[in-house]
């Protein structure tokens, strides 16, 4: 029989005065020992037992990395491609080790490539315009420049600076200074912020093809982050696939935006747990990967219950989310689902935050194994959320947008940008294009986007 009573912050007291102690003080202390011992769950919280993101983990804190019982198949290095050459040096031996110099037999045995960047030199056209009296009427007419040449920038000078500004999400003021210093060409802001408008207007055609593609496709993956756009707080949309990825910014987060995005879509949503994708009345995979880190809380826990509970739930968890590269057999199924099932009727009834998470397990228990029987459904939403990665980054360096049409820029340049890396296409020749119907009043070639659905 123990003689002492744990209390928070080590503190310790004895049996005797622990039952002297009153009734309503006890359950004050207990009450306040479960509110401390939560509060202190949430501080532990990151972007590994929990929903966070690993962009809001303190660099402070970073914990070690966990062993690994399987060691990692070694990465698969680069090695530079021979590019077609413009020029061609052979290089023949000098002489040999005992010092002759005459050789027979010669062929080649590798391939030495030197890669440079040639001067760059800007072409810059004139259009000196002429004013002249009519013969006739006696009327003054003036000459006007051609409308593919109004804007005053042309065609790839103007996909450069949407690549740099949109593609690479730098700053006005980075693009001019890169423009200066490399091109030798002086460029105010607002000039900047003109060809970046013009860019949005080129590549809408390409945006509404690629939300028509997302919604006709048979999968996607779906996920949010907020977005600012002044001072008020947007949500960031995405609605991904293997093919295309399509973005979309909305005032807030809620079913209203979730339809907004989706238009008439009903194919296999893969997403978190958020309420508005539970509701979801089609097949859905829940990502497994962010009840596997809910679990892993759980773990994490002081509460006997709770660490038994999430290290028992994660163990299975993760077995199940294996199974999305090997599949299991019949036998492993059946004793992992007795295990499973077994899992929720044991924490079923609790109060506690295990019961809580069981009771998610069971309710949504359809969607833990949609992966299992559909093909191409992955068992997590990694996928949405490397989609979305690269925007959350650029939300932290420019804090979002100010206006509707900064809005408008950010969803199509995004969506453009995710589709053309699915789809292995420069995404740099792809704005050359845009520009270049754009000036000419022509239809950008959008085979490449509403392409079947792979």
């Amino acid at each position: 029989m123990v003689d002492k009573q744990l209390l928070p912050d080590g503190l310790e007291i004895s049996i005797d005065d622990w039952q002297k102690t009153p009734p309503s003080v006890i359950r004050l202390i207990l009450h306040l020992t479960k509110r401390i011992e939560k509060l202190e769950a949430r501080l532990g919280q990151d972007s590994s037992n929990s929903n966070k993101p690993p962009s809001s983990d303190s660099p402070y804190k970073k914990k070690p990395a966990e062993k690994k019982k399987k060691k990692r198949q070694p990465r698969k290095g680069y090695r530079q491609e021979l590019l077609e050459p413009t020029e061609v040096k052979p290089v023949h031996p000098e002489s040999c080790t005992c010092g002759c110099t005459e050789f027979d037999d010669q062929k080649p045995y590798y391939t030495h490539q030197h890669i440079e960047l040639p001067e760059i030199v800007m072409q810059v056209m004139h259009f000196v315009l002429y004013s002249g009296r009519c013969l006739n009427c006696g009327k003054t007419s003036k000459g006007c420049v051609p409308g593919q040449y109004q804007t005053g920038y042309g065609p790839r000078l103007s996909a450069l600076i949407a690549e740099i500004g949109g593609i690479d999400g730098n700053s006005r003021e980075t693009i001019q200074t890169f423009l200066a210093s490399v091109l030798k060409t002086p460029i105010s802001q607002g000039a900047i912020q003109k060809v970046i408008d013009r860019a949005s207007q080129a590549i809408e055609p390409h945006y509404e093809a690629i939300k028509e593609t997302a919604r006709v496709a048979d999968i996607n993956h779906l996920d949010e982050t907020p977005w600012y756009n002044g001072r008020e707080l947007n949500w960031l949309w995405v609605m991904a696939n293997t093919t295309v990825a399509f973005f979309m910014i909305h005032t807030n987060r809620s079913k209203e935006a979730f339809e907004a995005l989706i238009g008439a879509w009903t194919g296999i949503l893969v997403s978190d747990n958020y309420g508005v994708y539970q509701k979801w009345a089609n097949m859905r995979q829940n990502c497994l990967a962010h009840l596997i880190r809910r679990a892993k809380g759980l773990a994490e826990r002081s509460d006997p219950e709770l660490h038994r509970c999430g290290s028992w739930a994660r163990k299975e968890l993760k077995l199940l989310c294996s199974w999305g590269k090997d599949f299991p057999t019949v036998g492993e199924w059946r004793s992992f689902y007795a295990r499973l099932c077994r899992l929720i009727a044991l924490y079923r009834e609790s109060k506690s935050e295990a019961g809580t998470f069981v009771r998610s397990l069971e309710k949504h228990m359809d969607s833990l194994f949609t992966f299992l029987h559909e093909e191409g459904v992955e068992p997590t939403n990694n996928f949405a959320e490397r989609i979305i990665r690269f925007a959350v980054l650029w939300r932290k360096r420019s804090q979002g947008t100010n206006s509707e049409k900064g809005c408008r820029w950010v969803e199509r340049i995004l969506s453009l940008r995710q589709t053309c890396r699915l789809q292995g296409k420069s995404t740099f020749e792809t704005l050359v294009d845009a520009f270049n119907c754009y000036f000419k009043d022509q239809k950008p070639d959008l085979a490449w986007i509403k392409q079947e659905h792979r």
